[in-house]
């Protein structure tokens, strides 16, 4: 059956993106109304190809359901997805970006609650769950297909080539890293012109040193905050990493850093396993290798941890004409079947138990986030407001990368910021 990918390009117009993924299509009930187009858009425009084989598959056991899957660039899919909500050619079923991102379309009343009409959502684990429910309510509006964990991936052909081994201790951690070095080696490609990626590689680096969940609920809690010293230990330790990234890092975007490391320049990447499949497709000839960070000195957990957070989920349109087939899509959507294909199709770990990847890799770092699992605390738990976290911190490395913050300046912005929106206790 035919599907229609959009993809669109950076650097449009905000009103020329809406137009273009609003426009008029050939969705819609087909002549005599026993067939069913539903549109399902994303922000994940670079795994197009892969959803469609996904959706191939629905569409072989429902004859007469097309499933016209519409990826967009990620940075406008917010706009994009609120105009299209909002109006008559939005999407039937729509990605839904989690936690503090879903509750925007949530409280304005543009996703259908799916509780009492998916079957299985019990079958999620609670804290992934919730990555999909409205913040007051405690409705779910969505059904969650995947989550991401966070490691320092290598090249295992540059290890090898200069005998180098995965770091057990912080001290190793250091010592592999000047040994890239002194090897004229760039030991971590990191792309800091995107600050989306810096409170990533914080909480890479740092979540065992500030403590992970259980600094998250004390923050929570009020009995302490970000300007707690081991917090702002952790922010150090990001200052530190900067001698072992390109003198340029602060001008180097995501897209340039990948290839930095796909084409053998850096030793090192510090980011998500949504990555691998890139890393992969990119350079299918170089063996990769992943490891966590040992925790620093000082660090309130002993042991290294997996940082992770569950992705966005897949919600109905309120508006939509297409209630129950789009309720049936969900269901399918919680069933094991679906689950292996994001495994297989996509290299993204389903929430789901019963997915087999039979990726060694992808095994392996499944196998270190069960081990030691920390949250992303920054998205799980200080993206219900404006400013997030996020939005706050990241801009803030930049600043620290360029010498213009210390890590008790970064510290003290985050509390000002969350404290606007954000009551302990509550």
């Amino acid at each position: 059956m035919k599907k229609r990918t959009l993809m669109l390009v950076a650097g449009l117009s905000a009103s020329a993106l809406a137009l273009a993924g609003c426009a008029p299509g050939d969705a819609g009930n087909d002549a005599g109304g026993d067939s069913t187009t539903l549109k399902v858009w994303s922000w994940q425009a670079a795994s197009s190809a892969d959803w469609e084989r996904i959706f191939d598959v629905y569409e072989a056991a429902n004859p007469g359901v097309t499933v016209e899957f519409e990826g967009f660039q990620a940075t406008e899919y917010n706009q994009l997805l609120s105009t299209g909500l909002a109006g008559r050619d939005g999407p039937d079923v729509a990605m839904i970006r989690a936690y503090g991102g879903a509750q925007g379309p949530i409280q304005a009343g543009q996703l259908a609650p799916i509780d009492d009409v998916v079957d299985g959502l019990d079958l999620f684990e609670p804290t992934v769950l919730q990555a999909a429910q409205g913040r007051e309510d405690g409705v779910t509006y969505g059904v969650p297909f995947a989550y991401q964990t966070m490691h320092m991936f290598y090249n295992k052909d540059i290890f090898d080539a200069n005998d180098l081994e995965e770091p057990k201790t912080w001290d190793e951690f250091i010592q592999l890293q000047d040994d890239l070095l002194a090897a004229d080696i760039t030991p971590m490609a990191l792309g800091a012109r995107e600050d989306w990626v810096l409170p990533m590689f914080h909480d890479l680096i740092g979540s065992a040193r500030y403590g992970g969940s259980e600094f998250g609920a004390e923050v929570q809690a009020g009995t302490t905050d970000f300007t707690n010293p081991d917090y702002v230990a952790s922010l150090a330790l990001v200052q530190q990493m900067q001698q072992y990234f390109d003198p340029n890092v602060s001008a180097i975007a995501v897209a340039d850093a990948t290839l930095q490391f796909t084409a053998g320049q850096a030793a090192q990447w510090p980011g998500g396993s949504f990555d691998l499949k890139v890393f992969q497709d990119s350079a299918p000839d170089t063996e990769w290798g992943v490891y966590q960070v040992p925790p620093a000195p000082g660090s309130v957990l002993p042991a290294a941890v997996t940082p992770s957070y569950a992705d966005g989920s897949f919600g109905i349109n309120a508006a939509s004409d297409k209630q129950e087939p789009a309720t049936d899509l969900l269901n399918w959507m919680t069933t094991v079947e679906f689950g292996q294909l994001v495994g297989d199709e996509l290299k993204q770990f389903s929430p789901l138990a019963g997915v087999k990847y039979s990726d060694p890799l992808m095994q392996e770092m499944n196998d270190l986030y069960l081990a030691n699992p920390s949250p992303y605390l920054l998205l799980v738990d200080f993206r219900y407001g404006d400013p997030t976290g996020t939005a706050v911190l990241g801009p803030d490395i930049q600043a620290m990368f360029l010498g213009q913050k210390t890590p008790e300046q970064l510290a003290a912005d985050l509390q000002a910021g969350i404290s606007t929106w954000f009551t302990p206790g509550s």
